[in-house]
């Protein structure tokens, strides 16, 4: 079975975005940047919420159409609601039912790369789906907005990994995520 693995930019106050989508306080080059794009060629499957998926129009994502940052990848969109009117064979919408997540957890090829959001990533965390937290740590104070997880009833015991600091202040770091 793979593993979703939830790899997300977060401000050191626990934000994936300030008000309003805002992500203009985030770093987009250096070295940590160019890990992360890495580690991405690795993934065969993205996985995203309705609100991620449509954040990405901001960025020249066609609806209906797999992310270009993401085009290697198979894209399932789980949304209870979300239509197309054209769709590509690459982008899938799913249901909002653990089974879904489970059977891709069963079929895919590589583990699954968990592309926000942090309603997503909380439900996946609550229905105990999500095994590793790969967060790039940005040096950054938000204050408000989406959080890395919302929606958690419990707690949770995080193992580390790995981390790795690089020349801008941002940091990559791996968790396993223990039930």
């Amino acid at each position: 079975m793979k593993r979703i693995v939830y790899y997300v930019a977060s401000s050191i106050d626990g934000y994936i975005s300030g008000i309003n989508d805002d992500v203009s306080g985030f770093l987009y080059d250096g070295k940590g940047v160019e890990r992360y794009l890495e580690d991405l060629k690795a993934f065969r499957t993205v996985i995203m919420g309705r609100s991620t998926y449509e954040f990405g129009y901001k960025f020249g994502v066609e609806a209906g159409q797999p992310s270009p940052t993401y085009a290697h990848m198979m894209h399932y969109i789980f949304s209870d609601n979300l239509r197309f009117e054209s769709q590509s064979e690459q982008v899938v919408v799913k249901r909002m039912d653990i089974d879904e997540v489970k059977q891709l957890k069963e079929t895919s090829e590589t583990d699954i790369y968990l592309c926000g959001g942090g309603k997503l990533a909380g439900w996946l965390l609550e229905n105990k789906q999500l095994d590793v937290l790969k967060i790039k740590l940005n040096p950054l104070v938000i204050g408000k907005g989406v959080k890395l997880f919302e929606g958690l009833g419990g707690s949770y015991q995080l193992e580390l990994i790995e981390s790795n600091t690089y020349e801008n202040g941002l940091q990559l770091i791996s968790y396993s995520i223990n039930y």
